[in-house]
């Protein structure tokens, strides 16, 4: 039998520092998790509690934290959305919410960003949001914290998000509509979860755009800032 010699190069999954090791966090999947804040969902037009949806990105559209990011193509609406990231570190299969928090390997403060323009057209006409959502470096992602030293509170701990040293998103993690344990109890009854999948927790209101040449910053309490430029 005849090996298969592919005219491209195969490419290293994306790997993702982790605080205090040498060892890296391969990147298998996104998702992410739609109108989990409640004042987020009425400023997209939105006002009920409903089930938690999920969106997914390639995982290449992974970025680390740190650099910069072009703007991109075909937007007009360069938008930033700072969310709490659970990354996954066991396997996951219809896991309850009691039992959810069990497969974390760790979190870390994210960026979904997205070209705002493209995904409320998709929206309005009913079709996908995968030009809006995902696209190259739109998943940007700071040093992964592992659950251990994070903790598994998380009210009282605070997402601040700012944009060239003026703050944007200000709220409390236990805000969520959804929490942590629930949403991945839910999207595991859709697919079996794995080690090095992300999941993107979703944005709290006062989501905005950016213009060439921003610095954007996101801390949360207990991880790593997660900050990226917008390239001039």
């Amino acid at each position: 039998m005849h090996s298969l010699k592919l005219p491209w190069p195969v490419r290293n999954p994306i790997a993702l520092p982790v605080d205090g090791a040498e060892e890296a966090f391969p990147v298998r999947r996104i998702y992410c998790v739609g109108r989990n804040y409640a004042a987020h969902a009425k400023e997209m037009g939105s006002d009920e509690r409903e089930p938690p949806f999920f969106f997914t990105k390639f995982p290449d559209t992974a970025v680390q934290s740190g650099g910069a990011i072009p703007y991109p193509s075909r937007s007009e609406n360069f938008h930033y959305e700072g969310e709490l990231v659970i990354a996954i570190g066991e396997s996951a299969s219809a896991i309850s919410s009691e039992e959810a928090l069990t497969c974390v390997y760790g979190y870390a403060a994210g960026l979904d960003m997205t070209r705002r323009d493209l995904q409320l057209e998709a929206r309005d006409k009913g079709r996908p949001w995968d030009t809006g959502k995902n696209f190259s470096q739109s998943a940007v992602v700071g040093s992964i914290c592992r659950s251990a030293h994070f903790g598994n509170e998380f009210e009282g701990k605070t997402l601040r998000l700012s944009v060239n040293g003026q703050t944007k998103q200000q709220t409390d993690l236990g805000l969520m509509i959804w929490s942590c344990a629930e949403i991945i109890s839910e999207l595991s009854t859709y697919d079996v979860l794995e080690p090095g999948d992300l999941i993107f927790t979703g944005t709290p209101e006062g989501v905005g755009a950016v213009n060439r040449g921003d610095r954007i910053e996101l801390v949360i309490n207990g991880l790593q800032p997660c900050v990226i430029g917008v390239e001039a």
